[in-house]
């Protein structure tokens, strides 16, 4: 039992470290690409 809680909470911190991963590449994107048409 204890070894299936540890594998359950190492999934879940996989999904919450590719979920923060994915957030901070979209809102580095936004800030790249607002940059990118104030340049223009």
């Amino acid at each position: 039992m204890f070894i299936f809680i540890m594998m359950l909470v190492n999934y879940l911190l996989l999904i919450i470290c590719v979920l923060v991963g994915v957030a901070f590449v979209t809102l580095l994107e936004r800030k790249i690409l607002g940059y990118i048409q104030i340049r223009k």
